[in-house]
């Protein structure tokens, strides 16, 4: 994601997002325990890696849990600050995915411990934060070594926050790891098959999975990144992303994310149907009612069927 996407991801101010309590883009969610800690995530994902480590003993906040809602224009608002006020610690992604997770935090007078998944996976050389690094993937949470890192660091500062519940978080971080161990092997079970077969994009959100199974990207850089920036792609651009369908280069699926699309991605999604490209659809944030590894357990699945039809 570029300086321009994040232009397009904050809130226009912090006094207009305070003001927008009820507006929809607000979806905030949170699952009380019966401890008195205070987790605070910017996307259901996290959310839910938070509520697998925490257990019982913290409730956790996520601010966005819509599956229908564009993480790029989520507008923060009051509710949103008074959970931030109220957390211990904060959970968020980090490089230019939500800086609004930034603007709160600079604009209160409460420092929670927070968590940066991109600084912690240490994927990005030189991120800072809410830095975006120019051609970083910053969409961490599909690359399954980076949310172990992640699950283990928020142990470590939940046990040093609440010394009484340490054993638990110990306990629940490991199971949470090792559920995380079964995904890749299953990557690299879908590897054996798959390594070294095309994989046209809408946007690189699902690229560390992607590559994980051995898929080779054959998108046009400018292509998935003007889609990525919410820019304009040029005629000439287009023309070579649908000419990846039927074309000499073997595509073998379109991941294609549906929370972003537009009369651009709709193009290239006519163009793959029409090829009989199968279609995985890939998103930034949780489906109603499924868990984080449960959602990358289906996201492998389909992937893995699209494969096999494709032949």
């Amino acid at each position: 994601m570029t300086t321009s996407t994040v232009t397009r991801f904050a809130a226009p101010t912090l006094l207009l997002a305070l003001l927008l309590t009820g507006c929809a883009g607000n979806s905030s969610q949170s699952t009380d325990g019966d401890g008195g800690v205070s987790i605070v995530a910017s996307t259901n994902v996290y959310g839910d890696i938070a509520a697998s480590i925490a257990g019982d003993a913290a409730k956790v906040t996520s601010f966005i849990t819509n599956p229908a809602q564009d993480p790029h224009e989520y507008e923060a608002s009051a509710k949103d600050r008074l959970a931030l006020d109220d957390a211990d610690v904060v959970l968020k992604n980090g490089g230019g995915f939500d800086p609004f997770m930034d603007a709160l935090l600079a604009s209160g007078d409460a420092k929670p411990k927070v968590l940066d998944a991109v600084a912690i996976s240490g994927l990005a050389p030189d991120a800072h934060g809410h830095a975006h690094v120019e051609g970083f993937n910053e969409h961490v949470w599909y690359n399954f070594g980076a949310m172990t890192k992640v699950a283990k660091a928020l142990g470590a500062e939940l046990s040093a926050i609440d010394p009484g519940h340490a054993s638990e978080y110990a306990r629940n971080v490991t199971a949470f790891t090792t559920r995380v161990d079964a995904l890749e092997r299953a990557e690299q079970r879908l590897k054996a098959t798959a390594g070294g077969r095309g994989v046209a994009i809408t946007e690189p959100v699902p690229m560390y999975l992607l590559e994980a199974v051995g898929l080779v990207n054959r998108t046009p850089e400018a292509f998935s990144q003007a889609v990525e920036e919410g820019a304009d792609v040029s005629p000439r651009v287009l023309k070579q992303a649908l000419g990846l369908f039927g074309g000499p280069k073997d595509i073998a699926v379109l991941a294609y994310n549906a929370q972003t699309a537009d009369s651009t991605t709709e193009q290239v999604l006519d163009a793959a149907k029409a090829a009989g490209v199968p279609v995985v659809d890939f998103t930034e944030t949780l489906p109603q009612g499924k868990s984080y590894v449960a959602w990358q357990h289906d996201n492998l699945d389909r992937l893995a069927a699209a494969l096999r039809k494709h032949g």
